[in-house]
């Protein structure tokens, strides 16, 4: 059975999702449903609220607003998982209506629907979430995915013109582009920088839509949080930490203090290509693979030209 700790582990592993519970509440959203309670989390980029519920809790609310069912608290447990999903996945479900009540300190969320054919009822008592959940969960999943992103946008800079000289070399030994309309201008990168800002950059500043994250970007996300799961996990190994308290505030502080430096835009690298292609390679073949990719020439492409 899953502990208190194993949701909140788990909760970290889960994309945000963007909600609305009417026409002026628009959230982002997370939650994890498992055998020994939920954690869901909330926040509308100013504020964050939280709740973390085991079976104890559940199944005495579940007593106070539910006075005609009576059930284990497994029972409610998955019955809230299948309320909570559809929203999460964007779905609408005419049988469940939800209503939320919000403060800077407090967000009470209502949950109204049917169970056997009875009228069901929770409520998720959500209090203001400490600033290293917020960091944790924000802060710093966003800042490493910006500079993963940041180095992926340079590499195919660096790619498009290493094509463009390719392509310069078919057309001095003499190749013909078969069909005209395939034709396309030599790439400029500060052209490219200057349009991006100019039309790109304000649509993607407005964050007031509630689609926050699009479904490439919560994979991402999820990548980003695996890594951070899995170095916190290797500290806690190794014993460098007394508690795991004291190493999720330590690995905390650490991310939010830190500047991107060139060590931290190259391991940044490393995590985004890691997150793209998860492959290992032997430590016996470590050196027999580095060598040859290092001295690799590039091939040139063929049938770009007829």
């Amino acid at each position: 059975m899953e502990s208190t700790e194993d949701l909140e582990s788990r909760l970290l592993l889960q994309p945000w999702t963007s909600v609305c519970f009417a026409e002026s509440t628009k959230l982002m959203a997370k939650a994890w449903f498992g055998d020994a309670g939920y954690a869901l989390l909330l926040s509308d980029l100013t504020n964050m609220w939280y709740e973390k519920a085991d079976t104890e809790v559940i199944q005495q609310r579940s007593k106070e607003l539910n006075k005609r069912l009576t059930a284990r608290a497994s029972s409610f447990l998955n019955h809230l998982c299948s309320l909570m999903c559809p929203l999460l996945e964007g779905e609408n479900n005419s049988s469940t209506s939800f209503s939320c009540q919000l403060s800077p300190s407090t967000l009470t969320l209502h949950v109204k629907s049917e169970l056997l054919g009875l009228p069901f009822y929770w409520d998720f008592h959500c209090s203001a979430a400490p600033v290293e959940m917020m960091s944790c969960h924000l802060v710093r999943p966003l800042m490493a995915m910006s500079l993963a992103l940041q180095s992926q946008v340079r590499e195919l800079a660096s790619l498009l013109l290493q094509k463009d000289a390719e392509i310069e070399d078919f057309r001095e030994s003499g190749a013909v582009l078969s069909r005209e309309r395939l034709k396309t201008e030599p790439f400029k990168e500060e052209s490219f920088l200057q349009t991006f800002e100019a039309e790109i950059l304000p649509q993607a500043c407005c964050l007031g839509d509630g689609y926050l994250f699009t479904s490439n970007l919560k994979q991402l996300y999820m990548s980003v949080t695996q890594q951070q799961a899995k170095a916190v996990c290797k500290r806690h190994r190794e014993g460098d930490c007394e508690s795991p308290e004291h190493a999720s505030s330590q690995d905390h502080a650490q991310g939010a203090a830190d500047l991107p430096t060139e060590e931290d835009k190259i391991a940044s690298q490393s995590a985004a290509v890691q997150c793209v292609q998860d492959t290992v390679v032997p430590a016996s073949q470590a050196q027999k693979v580095q060598l040859p990719i290092a001295k690799t020439k590039r091939k040139k492409a063929k049938g770009l030209f007829g």
